[in-house]
């Protein structure tokens, strides 16, 4: 008799912190946040939500924009300094100053306060598969008229090398640090080289938005992308969108 098969571990509740100064707010976030399965950890002023991120390991970000003693803006940045680590950014104004310094700070996404749980969810599901996201399509099955550059799992354009296996990203040999959103970004772009993608396209399918969303969170992304890639790797197409230079 053969033993039996063991029964695949159940996986492990994402870990998640979140850093609101509001007490109801903070309270009722974590409570519908623990209900749908996640481990929340909650802190209070950014000061000590950094010091709870440095001394523990989470899965995702939820970071107010007004916060005392460190804004949320300002604890980004200081945990973008060492960690790619999904941030969500939340807004009670929806202020576009609050929003696109956010997402330049490092934030993969935002909301606006007062949002309903079940888009918090959506919103933070999103995020962990980006986190998770699988290997692009093989190399070569692009949309384009001609397959890229590739030698098993790499794309090969120029400079720019991509690792579709290893979810890695060098440029001239050296390996660039991305968070999982802007992976996920440029490997939608390196699925379709030379091919011009809309806002609403790329909203769809890296930020899985099943609408038209705020558009500012792809220019803010791309901009990111270019920071790190070479500022004429990503060509804007005025009017329509973006494409990848081959």
């Amino acid at each position: 008799m053969s033993p039996a098969t063991p029964a695949p571990a159940a996986p492990r509740p994402a870990r998640v912190l979140l850093v609101e100064d509001d007490d109801l707010m903070r309270r009722s976030f974590t409570v519908a946040l623990d209900r749908y399965g996640y481990r929340m950890r909650a802190a209070a002023d950014g000061l000590t939500g950094l010091e709870v991120f440095r001394a523990e390991t989470f899965d995702l970000l939820i970071l107010d924009v007004l916060l005392p003693g460190l804004d949320g803006i300002g604890l980004c940045r200081k945990v973008r300094e060492t960690s790619l680590v999904p941030v969500l950014m939340m807004s009670a104004r929806g202020d576009g100053l609050d929003v696109v310094a956010g997402l330049e700070a490092g934030a993969d996404d935002y909301v606006v306060k007062p949002v309903d749980s079940y888009v918090l969810v959506a919103r933070i599901r999103s995020l962990l598969r980006r986190a998770t996201y699988p290997p692009a399509p093989a190399p070569g099955q692009t949309a384009g008229d001609e397959p890229l550059p590739s030698e098993g799992d790499l794309l090969v354009l120029g400079d720019l090398t991509i690792d579709t296996g290893g979810l890695e990203v060098f440029v001239a040999g050296s390996q660039v640090a991305l968070t999982p959103t802007e992976l996920k970004l440029l490997l939608e772009f390196a699925a379709h080289p030379g091919i011009v993608l809309q806002r609403h396209t790329l909203l769809r399918n890296v930020w899985e938005y099943g609408w038209d969303g705020d558009s500012r969170v792809v220019d803010l992304c791309v901009q990111r992308l270019r920071r790190k890639l070479g500022r004429d790797r990503i060509e804007t197409v005025r009017g329509f969108g973006y494409k990848l230079r081959r």
